[in-house]
């Protein structure tokens, strides 16, 4: 059973997302909701407290509708797809203005938004002013769909948490001590010694991460900082930090299945011609990397598998796999040539 709606609401505003400016990557996935079910409408809606807000919207015009008439907020007190197949034959919507009067809807089919700790910040829906039914093909499109938009609201989370531990002020120290290597090595911490470049210059061996979700922005905006101290760009040192976060959030889930108890290695090295190579390990079973599909390619792309790894070979100039997949070896280069004249020293 979910949390009460307090702590819903105090999911939803962490997210920091209400209000915000449209963003193509949400646009995008609501346009490929109304094309794949064949609906005029479609939404990324978020429940506030007493309305409901569109992240995205086609075929609407305005931003948000009161909640009480939402349909999205039945929606979200369901764990599977809500669907609504002749609003005028069901009693609870019946009535409802945004059947009686525009945009007069009949069909309403919305797939609820659930965070990793189960609460409900909205859906992604479709809607049509005539009754209908989805196929197959189309029901587990939308739940493909609802994937998408979890993840997306994550990242635009991890990111925004990164931006916000650079901007905040560093502890000035001269050089790290013997606690500051404690802290980065310690298990469920995120230590300010990761975020300090000097530790991460020193990080030759095993750091080692817990299965934990919490831990990844640690190491991740301590490789941001050790990258931008020594003059990476920032569009490069925002890739590395991308593949390194997909590839400790899959040692997580996948490797370690989640379990806390369990411990991910990762090193971290960078050398003065602008290179850096980070292995992460995981005590998983392991995976052949070669027979991971092609998430772009025909039905795959309505399927979760592969796109982390996708992500990772696009955004990183070599990746490697061993020990069955237990292992990655990444590799990139700040410059295009690390030896012209422009590249770091």
């Amino acid at each position: 059973m979910r949390e009460g709606e307090a702590d819903r609401l105090a999911a939803l505003r962490r997210y920091r997302i209400l209000d915000t400016d449209p963003e193509q990557r949400f646009d995008d996935l609501a346009l490929l909701a109304s094309q794949i079910c064949g609906t005029p409408m479609a939404l990324i809606s978020l429940i506030d407290r007493d309305r409901q807000w569109f992240k995205a919207r086609v075929g609407v015009d305005v931003p948000q509708t009161p909640r009480d008439i939402a349909f999205c907020a039945h929606a979200i007190r369901q764990t599977d797809l809500f669907v609504v197949p002749d609003a005028l034959q069901d009693a609870r919507f019946r009535d409802n203005p945004l059947v009686r009067a525009e945009p007069h809807i009949r069909f309403y089919a919305g797939a609820p938004l659930v965070t990793t700790d189960g609460h409900a910040l909205g859906t992604i829906c479709v809607i049509d002013r005539q009754p209908r039914v989805l196929t197959k093909a189309q029901h587990a499109a939308l739940e493909a769909l609802k994937r998408q938009v979890i993840s997306q609201l994550d990242l635009r989370l991890s990111l925004d948490e990164l931006a916000g531990a650079a901007r905040r002020p560093r502890p000035g120290r001269e050089g790290p001590g013997p606690s500051d290597r404690r802290t980065a090595r310690s298990p469920g911490q995120r230590g300010t010694a990761l975020l300090n470049p000097a530790v991460m210059l020193r990080m030759r061996d095993h750091m080692v991460v817990p299965a934990d979700p919490a831990a990844i922005a640690g190491v991740t905006d301590g490789v941001t900082q050790l990258l931008r101290s020594k003059g990476w760009p920032a569009e490069k040192a925002m890739e590395v930090e991308l593949a390194l976060q997909e590839a400790l959030a899959n040692a997580v889930r996948h490797g370690c299945g989640g379990d806390p108890r369990k411990r991910v290695q990762c090193v971290v090295t960078h050398d003065a011609a602008g290179e850096v190579v980070i292995v992460i390990r995981d005590p998983g079973t392991g995976f052949d990397a070669t027979a991971v599909p092609d998430p772009l390619a025909g039905d795959n792309l309505f399927k979760p598998s592969g796109r982390g790894i996708y992500l990772i070979n696009r955004l990183m100039d070599e990746v490697r796999f061993a020990d069955e997949g237990r292992e990655i070896r990444m590799r990139k280069s700040a410059f295009a040539n690390p030896d012209a004249p422009n590249g770091p020293g």
